[in-house]
């Protein structure tokens, strides 16, 4: 029996996720947003769809965020491009050997991730960045099946604490329940037996990189810790 390869069941995975509308207030947001475009992007043609995952198929570490910026990955339609939070990921991504070049700005950038994979606990942009419960858990599936299609990943980075929450609901769909569920703390890092390392990580969004609560040296520490956690995982 042919088994299918990464490349294609990731291929299959994003199919679905471009083509998901089970969230009425979240679809009808993004096309809006699409439609009504923000100034400095009037000429832009926006994606206005859900937004899969992107990276290498190979990745051992997970980047887990929030979900999609209204006129960021809504925009450009891959997760983490076209704003402020997306460059400021790839400076701490690039600086750690993840990405190629420390920028973020449109899919045709000839950005590569290397060993790593971004995704988000939601994929549309949320009306103020605030999606629901019901939302979060519409999209849990799309994340499971993402990830089953990672044969290797060993660390997930969570960015943010809908992130982190989304992280631990993966590893309990994959068999691993952990109870109580540990708290959110930037730098914690927890290794729970048989699954991927958890990371936590302030989100890299301009309230918090603008106020000074998370730093470059702070989120460039969280992915030197990625490192050492996916040799420590390798080698339990």
């Amino acid at each position: 029996m042919k088994v299918s390869s990464p490349v294609s069941s990731l291929d299959v995975v994003h199919r679905q996720i471009i083509a998901c509308t089970r969230c009425e207030r979240l679809r009808s947001y993004c096309a809006r947003i699409a439609q009504k475009k923000k100034a400095a992007h009037r000429d832009d043609t926006y994606w206005g769809r859900p937004v899969p995952g992107f990276g290498d198929p190979e990745a051992r570490v997970l980047v887990l965020g929030l979900a999609p910026a209204a006129h960021g990955a809504n925009r450009t339609g891959r997760v983490f491009t076209g704003d402020g939070s997306g460059d400021f990921l790839m400076r701490a991504m690039h600086a750690a050997g993840f990405a190629s070049i420390p920028t973020s700005h449109r899919p045709d950038d000839g950005l590569m991730l290397a060993d790593a994979y971004i995704a988000a606990a939601v994929r549309c942009a949320p009306p103020e960045n605030k999606p629901t419960p019901e939302e979060i858990a519409a999209c849990h599936d799309h994340l499971v099946a993402e990830v089953a299609a990672l044969p290797r990943l060993r660390a997930i980075v969570c960015l943010g604490r809908i992130g982190f929450d989304a992280a631990w609901r993966l590893l309990a769909a994959r068999g691993t329940v952990v109870k109580p569920r540990p708290p959110f703390g930037h730098g914690l890092a927890y290794f729970p037996e048989g699954a991927p390392a958890v990371i936590a990580s302030y989100h890299p969004s301009r309230q918090n990189t603008n106020t000074g609560k998370l730093t470059p040296p702070m989120l460039a520490s969280v992915f030197e810790t990625a490192r050492r956690a996916v040799q420590q995982v390798e080698h339990s």
